[in-house]
């Protein structure tokens, strides 16, 4: 932890800022026509930006100082700068209204393309990897990429305003423009020297900031263990320390936010302006100077250093998004995909054979947790494994269901590679039902249809009836459009089960794998839960997870696991006749205390 610690409070090099910039442009290439017309508003923004202070200087020096000017000259000139405000304003709001939509339209195709990188990751990642980092990811460091892209429009109105006023100011005076131009190198030092230190102090915000999401996303998805072993005052704490730890980033932020931005270019722009005013009062020692003259030169010194007041400004939302678009990509760069099928995958599952070939499987890629699996469930059998926790139960059923990618051995559906199956037909043809029945908010009915529009409202019924749910979903006030809360905590343990039986059963899969199906269903549910399943497993090839023992004694084969290999195999009277490991289990968990 201290390691990764220390990498996110060391600050990005230019060159992979550089980098980053690079790669989120290419997420704002669909949008390049709204962003260029936006920029050439900004670019005829800072011509009207230079002609108007003209105007002023004109009707100053022409008419006001030698007391020429008539109602009709003022009346002019007054429509005149109106006019050209008017235009001002109007192109102000084309551009900012362009390039608003565009950095919005950027930054919600990037949040997309990154649930879309999700979606294609394996489960290794999501089994390493906080759920609150990954929430963090997607809402927070996308929003941040809003308002980075503004920073490349300020960047540029900067650049335009500076070019425009520079000339306008050599135009009236190249020796005082020259002078204001040596404060330049002093801005771009200052630049420089807060990007070397923020970027460190905004990465290490968004690091504090995510383990925050972290212990927020874990802190309430476990409220009721919490409660129950009565954490409450010491998580208290914890989520305290985390928050301070982000506080006092924020602050660090702050400071340097303060030292850095608007004071110290203040600061220059006041000292250039005393500094033009006295080469303008020596110049007037020899002969007058014009006032409009002076007054215009200030104004160009002014719109000198504005921009750059602006720039520095965000430059702190610069830096805030190269860190969390250093986070982004951190995602899109990951390679820990979900197994891959062939190139030319295109088989289908018909009859729903399953085998296992010297099949070897390991997590880290160290430690193996199968060993040289082997086994053949013909169609419509039911093979079921048992063992003790850690036997490599689950792992089977892992890569069985392309949850991970084994790389000893092979697995034969049907006897074809299960790598020459499109994944879209072992999702369609393979039903998984898991030992925790996670509900989603909803109802009932789009629970079990999981937002598969081919199934109708007729086949979530016969789904549901066919499982033995319709008994306790009739009874409820509005039937299959009854209401699911918060992971169908309103339902108990079986109901859920139910449902999540009808929503595997909804697509009439060739498969079965039941993952510890059984295990959490209370007695209320257990006869339905027992029937369901029952009618799910005719004519299925099944393999089944079970601890309950005598949940499986007609299966057609019982696989015995122990540290990852087979070490026993047979029907359930097969085995008890042997009186191994699959023996002593039973007898332990039918014995009478």
């Amino acid at each position: 932890m201290e390691e990764q610690q220390s990498v996110w409070t060391k600050s990005i090099p230019v060159k992979e800022q550089i980098t980053i910039v690079r790669r989120l442009l290419k997420y704002a290439k669909p949008f390049r026509i709204t962003f260029l017309s936006a920029i050439g508003f900004a670019f005829i923004l800072s011509i009207i930006n230079a002609l108007l202070p003209r105007i002023i200087q004109m009707l100053m020096d022409n008419y006001l100082t030698p007391k020429t000017a008539t109602d009709q000259i003022i009346y002019m000139f007054a429509g005149v700068y109106l006019f050209g405000i008017i235009v001002k304003s109007l192109i102000w709001f084309f551009q900012w209204f362009l390039y608003s939509k565009a950095s919005l339209k950027t930054y919600q195709f990037i949040r997309v393309k990154l649930f879309e990188k999700l979606q294609t990751l394996g489960m290794r990642y999501f089994d390493q990897t906080p759920a609150g980092s990954i929430v963090s990811r997607v809402t927070n460091d996308t929003e941040t990429l809003f308002e980075f892209w503004y920073v490349f429009l300020i960047v540029l109105i900067g650049i335009f305003a500076v070019l425009s006023s520079f000339v306008g100011m050599v135009q009236i005076d190249r020796r005082s423009a020259l002078c204001i131009l040596l404060f330049l190198p002093v801005l771009l030092a200052v630049i420089a020297y807060y990007q070397k230190f923020s970027s460190r102090i905004y990465r290490n915000m968004r690091e504090k900031l995510s383990q925050l999401n972290t212990k927020l996303n874990e802190y309430i998805s476990g409220m009721q263990i919490i409660q129950q072993f009565r954490q409450e005052k010491r998580l208290e704490g914890e989520f305290e320390t985390t928050n301070e730890e982000y506080l006092q980033t924020k602050l660090s932020m702050i400071r340097i936010n303060s030292l850095l931005l608007s004071p110290i270019i203040n600061l220059l722009y006041a000292i250039a302006v005393s500094a033009a005013l006295t080469l303008f009062g020596i110049d007037a020692l020899d002969s007058p100077v014009k006032v409009g003259l002076i007054y215009a030169f200030v104004t160009y010194v002014q719109a000198f250093f504005e921009p750059m007041t602006q720039m520095m400004d965000f430059l702190s939302i610069f830096t805030d998004g190269i860190v969390a678009g250093s986070r982004i990509l951190k995602i899109f760069d990951t390679e820990e995909l979900i197994p891959q099928q062939n190139p030319d995958a295109s088989a289908e599952i018909t009859l729903g054979k399953i085998e296992f070939r010297d099949v070897s499987f390991s997590y880290d890629g160290k430690n193996h947790v199968l060993k040289n699996i082997s086994f053949t469930a013909n169609p419509g059998e039911t093979v079921a494994l048992v063992g003790h926790t850690g036997s490599g139960k689950s792992s089977i059923i892992n890569v069985l269901m392309r949850f991970y990618e084994f790389y000893e051995g092979q697995i034969l559906l049907d006897d074809i590679d299960i790598r020459d199956y499109p994944i879209t037909e072992l999702r369609k043809k393979m039903g998984l039902v898991l030992q925790d029945a996670f509900m989603f908010y909803g109802d009932i009915a789009g629970n079990i249809r999981m937002l598969n529009a081919n199934i109708s409202d007729k086949q979530i019924e016969e789904a549901a009836k066919f499982v033995q749910a319709d008994k306790f979903i009739e009874t409820l006030p509005n039937k299959y459009h009854a209401k699911v809360i918060e992971r169908g905590a309103s339902y108990s343990s079986g109901q859920r089960q139910l449902i999540s039986f009808a929503r595997t059963m909804a697509t009439d899969p060739k498969i079965l794998v039941l993952d510890e199906a059984t295990a959490n269903i209370d007695t209320e549910t257990e006869g339905l839960i027992q029937e369901g399943l029952a009618n799910m497993r005719q004519g299925r090839t099944t393999i089944a997870i079970a601890h309950r023992l005598s949940t499986i004694r007609d299966a057609d084969m019982i696989l015995v696991l122990e540290k990852g290999s087979i070490v026993e195999r047979g029907s359930h009277e097969s085995l008890i006749a042997q009186e191994g490991l699959y023996s002593d289990m039973y007898k332990l968990q039918n014995s009478v205390v």
